[in-house]
């Protein structure tokens, strides 16, 4: 489609989106001085059209979607083996993890489920003990001293309270020294 060069915009199309509200009235309140020029709501033109754009017509020189051709390709050579690899050097792994510390090692790829399982059983089976017992020990000192933590900002806050239930805080303490204390 196209514009149709022979369409012109009506005369009567060239009316504003909005126009001042004509059953508005001016408050009895309104100082012009302190308010500054009183102007009427706006409300929307029943008269208005919208944007005009001209009608569309068909493009006389439109001659269908292009279509590229298509022609074989003269170096292609089918390969029924393409992806098969018989050792594979290199894994990559773009991974996503809420907590860090998250260790990935001793990986095989294999299509025998018995072969997965004894290099498990080599690998991981020999030390996921250890490792676990690293992991609860790392665990039990974090929960420590988050508990200690937890104990000192409670004293803290105990002490800040009593301090202001007798009505002094450390800006309203007196830094006077009266001539007895000397």
């Amino acid at each position: 489609k196209i514009d149709d060069s022979t369409d012109t915009k009506p005369e009567d199309w060239e009316k504003p989106e909005h126009i001042p509200d004509p059953e508005a009235k001016k408050p009895e309140d309104w100082d012009d001085e302190i308010d500054g020029t009183w102007e009427p709501p706006m409300i929307d033109n029943p008269e208005y059209k919208g944007v005009w754009k001209a009608r569309q017509i068909d493009n006389p020189a439109y001659k269908g979607p292009w279509v590229h051709p298509e022609i074989d390709n003269p170096d292609y050579v089918e390969d029924n083996n393409l992806y098969l690899y018989k050792d594979l050097g290199i894994i990559g792994f773009d991974l996503w993890q809420v907590k860090s510390g998250t260790i990935f090692d001793n990986i095989i790829i294999t299509d025998s489920v018995k072969r997965a399982e004894d290099f498990g059983n080599e690998t991981w089976g020999k030390t996921k003990d250890a490792e676990k017992k690293m992991k609860d020990t790392q665990d039990e000192a974090e929960r420590k001293k988050e508990e200690e933590d937890r104990k000192k900002r409670e004293a803290e806050e105990k002490a800040k309270k009593s301090n202001d239930e007798d009505g002094e805080s450390d800006s309203e303490k007196s830094t006077h020294v009266h001539d007895d204390e000397l």
